[in-house]
């Protein structure tokens, strides 16, 4: 069966910076400790021969940046594709905000429902069921695949966290977030995309 790794990218902010809320109307590069974080995922895929048929990642500097990384460590050259499904989501007025402004705007509560099971505060720009159904078709594609072909996709927080309701099963517990450098298997099958791993930090 054809297994889908999900990568959420690097970090874009360094110890000592004021983060923000960065969605896709904020094209910023991976920091350094970013930049560490990809190639330390390149490093564990290539450690242990994981060989990708197809990298997908979000058109933005960070998850490209992040795709790259992982190729240049790949024993096979791989192609990297633009794919849409995995374009972060926007933030509406909190976009590129930092979180104490968030928090201020939107409250304490909302944030946590966000952080812990995926409703997107007053505001946002996130059609939950839309994002369900992306991954949803993403996974009908890698289905048509090669049976032992391993594809990698790298996107982000919003986006990523809609893995595990669009997977046919996982376990119940799981954090609907990724961190950053972090990633998850999706094994899939005939009619089925099972979480395998989920939120591994190399």
């Amino acid at each position: 069966m054809p297994t889908l790794y999900v990568v959420r990218h690097g970090n874009t902010f360094d110890d000592g910076e004021t983060p923000t809320r960065v969605g896709r109307r904020t094209d910023l590069s991976l920091s350094k400790s970013g930049r560490a974080q990809a190639s330390r995922l390149g490093a564990y895929f290539s450690e242990r021969n994981i060989a990708f048929a197809k990298i997908y990642a979000a058109p933005l500097r960070r998850t490209m940046e992040t795709a790259e990384a992982v190729a240049r460590q790949a024993a096979d050259p791989c192609d990297i594709a633009s794919e849409p499904v995995l374009l972060e989501i926007d933030y509406g007025p909190d976009e590129n905000k930092p979180e104490a402004d968030v928090i201020a705007r939107i409250g304490a509560d909302a944030l946590h429902r966000w952080n812990t099971e995926a409703i997107p505060p007053p505001g946002w720009n996130v059609d939950p069921a839309a994002l369900i159904a992306g991954w949803q078709s993403f996974f009908v594609r890698i289905r048509e695949m090669a049976p032992d072909d391993i594809v990698l996709a790298i996107t982000s927080n919003g986006v990523a966290r809609f893995v595990l309701d669009a997977a046919s099963r996982a376990e119940p517990d799981l954090p609907k977030k990724l961190r950053t450098g972090a990633f998850g298997r999706i094994d899939i099958n005939d009619d089925q995309a099972i979480v395998a791993e989920w939120d591994v930090r190399p």
